[in-house]
């Protein structure tokens, strides 16, 4: 059983930056891939970002390209989404997921575990 807790999500003016933290339960946190989700009400969840769990390699979704970065600390246990000029657009609630010793998977169908969610709010 994994537990992942989110932190950072909050107030921002557009064009401004927040780095939101994920951090895990276990002792097996380096063998997991994991992703940064999103999700404003009436849609549904939406990959940002994601980290397969050996490092090498990263997903973008086109809208974040250039502006948000993913990175993992694994003596931490902990993985971050660093989120520069900030767009109302960017506004969501935003979730870390994970999927253990998987490739990066697009759909929430493919994670196994869920943070409980951060609230990224972004003013014009």
């Amino acid at each position: 059983q994994v537990q992942l807790v989110e932190s950072g999500g909050g107030l921002v003016q557009a064009g401004g930056s927040l780095r939101l933290s994920c951090a895990a339960s276990g002792r097996t946190f380096n063998m997991y891939t994991m992703a940064w989700f999103r999700q404003v009400p009436g849609e549904e969840r939406e990959i940002v970002a994601a980290l397969k769990w050996t490092g090498t390699t990263t997903y973008y979704v086109d809208a974040v390209k250039g502006r948000f970065t993913i990175s993992r600390d694994n003596a931490k246990n902990t993985v971050y989404l660093q989120m520069d000029s900030l767009k109302p657009e960017d506004a969501a609630v935003y979730y870390c997921a994970s999927r253990y010793a998987g490739v990066i998977a697009y759909s929430q169908r493919e994670y196994d575990y869920w943070g409980q969610g951060t609230q990224v709010t972004v003013s014009s």
